[in-house]
C-alpha cells in the first residue's frame, strides 16, 4: 500500500506525531505563520513597542528561537541608532541560514545555532521569544525560564507569545472550535488542518495562562502583565 503524503499547507510536509522545523518548513516558514495564529505579525509590532522602555544605549538582546529573523531585523532597524548587541538564537541549521541571510547588512546582529536549554545567555537587558516555550518539552521548561531570570540585569524584560490552552475543558473546547474555524477561513482545507493537528501531537505542548504565570514565578519574576490575548494565544511582559 502507497504511504500517502499529508501537508500542513504552503507545501509543508508532515508526519503523524512528528512536527518538524526542518525539511520543507524552513523556506515556507513566514508565510504559513502568518496565515495560521492570528495576530502573529502585530504581536512582532508589539514586542518591537514594548522594546523601547528596556533598551538604553549598549544594551544586549537575545531573542529564543528566532527562526527566520524577522523580529531581530525589525528591531535592530528600530533601535539603529543605538549601539546594541543582538543575538539570534535557533537549534534547525536552515533556519539560521535564512536568518543570517536576511541580516546581514545588520552588523550588531549575530545569528547563532545553538541548543535553546543548554546556551549560556550573557548577562542581557532585554531577551524575546515567539511562539518557541510550546515547542520545549515539560521536563524541561522550567530550566529555560530560569535560565532566562537570571541572565536579565535588574530592571531587564521578557517578551514572550505563546499558545495556551483553556483553563478547564469547556472553554478549551469553544476556543479550539473558533481557531479551526479560524484557520478555515484562511483557506485552509480540513485535510491540511487535521495533518497539522496530527503533526503536533506531543510536540506542541501548550500550558494554560496560569501554568505560564506560575513558570515565570519559579523561576523568580514578580512583575509581570499579560500584553495580548486572543482566543488561544497570548504575550507576557515579565519585568526582573
Amino acid at each position: 500500500m502507497k504511504k500517502k503524503r499529508f501537508f500542513a499547507g504552503e507545501n509543508i510536509k508532515t508526519e503523524n506525531a512528528n512536527w518538524s522545523f526542518k525539511g520543507s518548513v524552513p523556506k515556507n516558514f513566514d508565510k504559513h505563520i502568518v496565515k495560521s495564529v492570528p495576530l502573529y505579525e502585530w504581536s512582532h509590532e508589539l514586542g518591537l513597542k514594548v522594546s523601547d522602555f528596556f533598551l538604553p544605549n549598549n544594551s544586549l538582546v537575545y531573542d529564543i528561537g528566532c527562526s527566520t529573523g524577522s523580529f531581530i531585523k525589525n528591531l535592530a532597524d528600530r533601535h539603529k541608532n543605538k549601539s546594541l548587541k543582538i543575538y539570534g538564537i535557533d537549534e534547525i541549521k536552515q533556519m539560521v541560514e535564512i536568518s543570517k541571510k536576511k541580516n546581514k547588512k545588520n552588523k550588531n546582529v549575530k545569528i547563532l545555532q545553538e541548543n535553546l536549554i543548554n546556551f549560556k545567555l550573557k548577562k542581557s537587558n532585554l531577551i524575546s521569544s515567539f511562539y518557541t516555550i510550546q515547542f520545549i518539552h515539560p521536563s524541561k521548561r522550567q530550566k529555560l525560564f530560569n535560565h532566562i531570570y537570571q541572565s536579565l540585569e535588574w530592571g531587564g524584560a521578557f517578551i514572550f507569545f505563546e499558545k495556551v490552552r483553556g483553563p478547564d475543558a469547556r472553554f478549551q473546547d469553544m476556543i479550539s472550535q473558533i481557531y479551526q474555524e479560524y484557520k478555515i477561513d484562511q483557506g485552509y482545507s480540513s485535510e491540511e488542518i487535521i495533518a497539522k493537528s496530527r503533526s503536533l501531537k506531543g510536540v506542541l505542548e501548550p500550558f494554560t495562562s496560569k501554568a505560564n504565570n506560575q513558570y515565570l514565578t519559579r523561576a523568580g519574576f514578580k512583575d509581570v502583565y499579560s500584553i495580548m490575548k486572543f482566543l488561544c494565544f497570548e504575550g507576557w511582559v515579565a519585568i526582573k
